[in-house]
């Protein structure tokens, strides 16, 4: 898949007929992203009328389950927004119904059940993006084409461009769009803040790294775990695009768990200080505000003559 989906790829929406799958859906239709589905069991056989910006309406149907629904469909991308108790029954039965990709926006999922799906997945060849994440949106492979949206990160806010943004927040995923939406972005990946994620930042700055039309990447981490300095590590001998980082959590007091679940600093480890020397270290420009980071990645791209 180009940058994990394909302008045009079907997509489910598993708990389409919840409040926020209602909502998410009607905006992720308006942004262009072909939603062919959603599954409830207990609403199965009916449809769901969206009313469209543009003065029109699509009505989506429902299936009892994703097999049902990809069979019917020939859904290749499913979007989860299921209470928590439910994601991994959700997750599992998308994996075995052949569904390609699985973006969680789920919060509050219990680590072993996705360390359970995540592994489900990685055996069956199925990528997740999450959980507790803002989801994963592209601008358009094709002059004219709107790109897909997938998730809760709003439309319309940038245009296509040849930057790559892999974060593990969702409102400075946002943020940092907002810097530098003149310049413009190929994709957006909200990666999760979890301790446990379907897609790691290394993951995706790998992918941002193969594809031809991104030319600069930006990723946000944050305090806890190892991600950041696996990217780095990674980075000192295979990166051959230019990286900026933006890691937030700089004031945050040790043994305080702030906003994500992974987001906790403990004995010492895994603080925006130890992060920021790992990345400047083997050469990636870390920004210590968001306003600052999008000022780096203009300076990069200036060096570099990328437009």
């Amino acid at each position: 898949m180009t940058l994990f989906v394909q302008d045009g790829t079907p997509v489910i929406v598993q708990g389409m007929t919840g409040h926020q799958g209602m909502t998410h859906t009607a905006r992720m239709l308006n942004a262009g992203t072909n939603i062919v589905g959603g599954v409830n069991p207990r609403k199965a056989g009916t449809d769901v009328t969206f009313a469209l910006a543009d003065g029109t309406s699509a009505d989506i149907a429902v299936y009892a389950n994703c097999a049902e629904a990809r069979k019917a469909t020939g859904a290749k991308a499913s979007v989860v927004f299921v209470p928590p108790r439910f994601a991994k029954s959700a997750m599992v039965e998308a994996i075995e119904a052949g569904i390609e990709l699985i973006v969680v926006i789920t919060e509050g999922v219990p680590v072993s059940d996705t360390a359970y799906c995540v592994a489900l997945a990685r055996e069956k060849g199925v990528r997740i993006i999450g959980p507790n994440c803002p989801g994963l949106a592209t601008f358009g492979e094709t002059e004219g084409s709107k790109g897909v949206n997938l998730g809760i990160i709003p439309d319309g806010i940038v245009k296509r461009g040849p930057l790559g943004l892999v974060s593990k927040s969702g409102t400075l995923t946002y943020q940092l769009m907002g810097e530098l939406s003149d310049i413009g972005f190929t994709a957006a990946l909200g990666a999760g803040g979890d301790p446990i994620v379907g897609t790691t930042l290394l993951e995706a700055v790998q992918e941002f790294n193969a594809d031809d039309n991104t030319k600069a990447v930006v990723m946000i981490g944050e305090i806890g775990g190892g991600a950041e300095q696996e990217v780095a590590q990674w980075a000192s001998e295979h990166m051959t695009k230019p990286l900026v980082a933006y890691i937030a959590g700089f004031t945050a007091p040790e043994g305080k768990q702030m906003g994500h679940a992974g987001a906790i600093v403990s004995g010492g480890k895994g603080t925006a200080k130890e992060k920021k020397e790992a990345l400047e270290a083997v050469g990636i420009r870390v920004g210590q505000t968001p306003g600052q980071t999008a000022q780096i990645v203009r300076e990069i791209l200036t060096a570099n003559a990328i437009r």
